[in-house]
This record gives structure tokens, C-alpha cells and sequence, in this order.
């Protein structure tokens, strides 16, 4: 059974929560005793009806003020999938919060309010997820019932969301109109808007493809572990531990390793502790060479005749996540996957204003959740893929090496 990971955008008030808590109920996915729970925390109980957002908002600050400030994950199974749910937080200053969610979501739910339409929010959001590569959206027109169910709302909204959508390229987008509160086609298809022939939202979440996401065609693996034991019962045995980031790897493979590029074969695959002909995208695998090459963690292996770029400057989309700004030419340290190394952020390129979706040239920093390029400098060589192209090759992190604290979240877009 495969899994699901998926985060719900939108603004304030948009009902992402109450969406994430009727998709639980309704699929009877929620404890006895939190259902319980819930009730008693519901402060409005007319009709008998439950706060159903109160099943992700965990944060007793957060139910004070009736928002979501931090990323709320939840889990549930259906007899055809699993699913991770991220509930991510609306308001702009917490940009951070959401580039962390969906920075391994594969479908994006997006909620507009179908009394407002697409606003600068239901734009800030989808720019992120296109941003950060996620392959399937699917807008949720919510609080149909506000505008008594009307189609012509509905298709409105569709409208404008494509138009303003058309430069990110979207590749995979959806449109279903529901009602959260009331449980319009989240579950089960509603009576109410018999217009509507698409499919309840957790349908599609159950049959949504997603064999293509994962990148078979270029073979990337980083070694995260070398695995010498030095026992007597096993004293030649040198294995490279990681996780095959895309592609396939067979045995008799001629692979480089870099950024040394010293050649070699594959001479064993292990998987769980049996031996495997061959191995794909995302298993955790060992790999055993047909040579004694010195590799140390951080090192890729791919196959010889695609190799990634091995280089020193690259150009990256940056999310700025510290509340001290981005300092051009300050130290930082650089880790993409398990390569660590130091490096210089030597300029910003611009920013991008994630309400208009306009970059800014004259921008000389990076604020508290801004977007923007950057040029960064290492001071040694990584092995890495554009983001567009690899997701899992092309994300990185910017460190600051004071207090090891994530200062930004970053997607290479150029290598030079």
C-alpha cells in the first residue's frame, strides 16, 4: 500500500482544519476517546455538531485564538492508501512553516472560500507549492453552502484560479467544491450540487497516480554511511549505506563516484538484509563496489554515462526561516542530503514578492520568511541536479554554523 503525503493551504478562516477533521470523521479515522475529546472542547455545541477543527489544532494557544500557527501532521488509512496530512498556517508570517510541510507533499490541497474567491493568499500559496515542485493540486472551492451551492460560483472561481495560475505551469490541477463544515463532497459526493460529475475529494486522494513523481531515469545515491565492521567474520565486507534518491542501480552497473570521479562497478545490492538483483527510487539500500575506493559520507555514486553536475557555485531559491537577516558574504554552511560543507552566500539575485508573484532586483537581503535567489559559493565541490528536475537532488538547507540552526530552506535552480 502506497503512501500519500499531502498539504492543505489556504487563508485564514478558510477551514483547512475543519476540512482535515471531517476527511478523519467522515472516513472514520479519529479514536473514540478524541472524538470524545473534541466534543468537550467544542464551544458551540447547537445542533449537536462538533468543532471538527479542533481534531489538528493541538496548540492550546492556537485554540485561544482560533488559527493554526504551527504544522499540525496527521495520519490515516483507507483500504486503498495511506495518507500524511499536513495543516499548515495561513497567515504570511509563518511562510516558513509552510515551505516546511510541503516541502515533502506530493499533492497540494489548495482551499479558497468561495464567497471571496482567489485572493492574495490562495496566490502566495500556490506560488510555494510550484515553487517547491509538488506535482498535483487540488483546489477545493470550500464554504459552498455560504453561496447556496451555486455552480456558477464555482466555476467563477476556476476561472480565476487558471488565469492567474497559467505562468507557474501548473501540471496536475483539480477542481472540486465542497463544504467542510457541512461535509460536501469530501467523502461522499453531495446531493446538494448535482452539477458537479468529478469525484468526493478523498476519492481522488485515493487514486491520484504517483508512480511518475518519483524520477527513474537518472540514478542519484549518496552515501550516508560506510559500513566497515572489521570482524573477523566479516572483515573484507565494505558496504556504502543510503537511500537511492532516484533512478534504478542494477548489479553489473559501471558507476563514477564523485566528486572524485574514480569508476567502478556494482558488485552487490542489499535491501533489509537480502541481496537484490537491482534497486530503485526510494529504497534505503547498501551497496557494495567492485573496487576499494576511498568514500566518505556525503559522496554520490550514479551510473557513468548520467552523471550529475559536480560544481562549487550555484544559483538557489532560498525561503529565509531566521529572524536575523541574510548577511551577503557571511558564513554559512551548506547541506544537501547527508554532503555538509561550508559556504558564502555571495549575493542576492532578487526577491520575490509572494503577493504578486514580482521579483525585485534591488533587493541586497532576505527578511524573516522572504523568497528569494541567491548565488551561493561552497568550499568544496556537491554533486547535485536542478530542483525542476529532481526534487531529492536539488533541495538543500543553509545552516548557520554559530548555533546549527536551519536559517533557510533552498531549491537549486541553476549550476554552474
Amino acid at each position: 500500500m502506497d503512501i500519500l503525503r499531502f498539504i492543505t493551504a489556504g487563508s485564514v478562516d478558510d477551514g483547512k482544519s475543519t476540512l482535515i477533521g471531517r476527511l478523519l470523521h467522515d472516513s472514520d479515522a479519529i479514536l473514540e476517546d478524541t472524538l470524545e475529546a473534541v466534543a468537550k472542547a467544542t464551544k458551540n455545541k447547537e445542533n449537536g455538531e462538533i468543532d471538527l477543527a479542533l481534531v489538528t489544532d493541538g496548540l492550546r494557544a492556537e485554540r485561544e485564538q482560533g488559527i493554526t500557527i504551527d504544522v499540525a501532521y496527521k495520519y490515516f488509512t483507507t483500504e486503498k492508501r495511506k495518507f500524511i496530512i499536513a495543516d499548515t498556517p495561513g497567515h504570511v508570517q509563518y511562510t516558513r512553516n509552510m515551505v516546511t510541510g510541503a516541502s515533502n507533499s506530493q499533492l497540494a490541497i489548495i482551499l479558497v472560500d468561495a464567497r471571496h474567491g482567489v485572493i492574495e493568499q490562495t496566490k502566495r500559496h500556490t506560488f510555494i507549492c510550484a515553487l517547491l515542485g509538488i506535482p498535483h493540486f487540488v483546489v477545493c472551492i470550500n464554504k459552498m453552502d455560504l453561496v447556496d451551492y451555486k455552480e456558477e460560483a464555482f466555476q467563477q472561481i476556476v476561472s480565476d484560479y487558471q488565469q492567474f495560475s497559467a505562468p507557474l505551469g501548473l501540471k496536475d490541477v483539480a477542481f472540486i467544491p465542497i463544504s467542510a463544515l457541512k461535509g460536501d463532497n469530501v467523502v461522499n459526493n453531495s446531493e446538494r450540487m448535482h452539477w458537479y460529475k468529478g469525484k468526493p475529494l478523498l476519492q481522488y486522494l485515493e487514486e491520484v497516480p504517483l508512480a511518475d513523481d518519483i524520477e527513474l531515469s537518472k540514478a542519484r545515491f549518496q552515501v550516508q554511511y560506510v559500513i566497515r565492521p572489521q570482524t573477523e567474520a566479516l572483515h573484507d565486507y565494505r558496504g556504502y549505506a543510503g537511500k537511492v534518491l532516484s533512478g534504478v542501480y542494477k548489479v553489473g552497473d559501471r558507476v563514477n563516484v564523485l566528486p572524485a570521479g574514480n569508476t567502478s562497478t556494482i558488485q552487490r545490492l542489499e535491501f533489509n538484509q537480502k541481496t537484490k538483483e537491482e534497486a530503485f527510487a526510494p529504497m534505503s539500500i547498501i551497496m557494495h563496489l567492485a573496487d576499494d575506493i576511498d568514500i566518505s559520507r556525503g559522496d554520490t555514486i550514479a551510473k557513468a554515462d548520467d552523471l550529475p553536475t559536480v560544481t562549487q557555485e550555484v544559483e538557489a531559491q532560498l525561503c529565509w526561516m531566521d529572524t536575523r537577516p541574510l548577511v551577503v558574504g557571511g558564513k554559512y554552511l551548506l547541506q544537501q542530503n547527508s554532503c555538509l560543507t561550508p559556504c558564502v552566500i555571495k549575493e542576492v539575485i532578487h526577491q520575490t514578492d509572494v503577493h504578486t508573484l514580482q521579483d525585485d532586483p534591488e533587493a541586497t537581503q532576505l527578511q524573516l520568511n522572504d523568497i528569494g535567489k541567491v548565488l551561493i559559493k561552497t568550499a568544496n565541490e556537491i554533486c547535485v541536479d536542478l530542483y525542476k528536475e529532481i526534487r531529492s537532488n536539488g533541495a538543500i538547507i543553509i545552516i548557520d554554523p554559530r548555533n546549527n540552526s536551519t536559517v533557510a530552506a533552498g531549491m537549486i535552480a541553476t549550476a554552474f
